[in-house]
């Protein structure tokens, strides 16, 4: 598909710790976690960098929404973000 850059806060905090975490450069919007080679273990340490920045997601959500669009919406923001 199209390159679709991350839109918003949320989407550009979480595609800039799934760059470091799978080691790429560039996720789009339509991305998924696991396609791009996120893992059980991976989903883990994304978590808690998630939480780091005050937004929270569970195990379960990044299952059923592993893409990064769909993840950003299912996220909640538990303070304001710290980038």
């Amino acid at each position: 598909g199209v390159h679709e850059p991350p839109r918003g806060p949320v989407e550009e905090a979480l595609a800039e710790i799934w760059r470091d975490l799978l080691g790429l450069d560039v996720i789009g919007r339509h991305d998924n976690f696991f396609a791009l080679g996120g893992h059980s273990l991976l989903a883990v340490t994304l978590l808690e960098r998630m939480r780091q920045r005050g937004l929270h997601a569970d195990v379960r959500t990044l299952f059923s929404t592993p893409t990064l669009s769909e993840l950003a919406e299912s996220t909640e923001e538990i303070q304001e973000i710290r980038l």
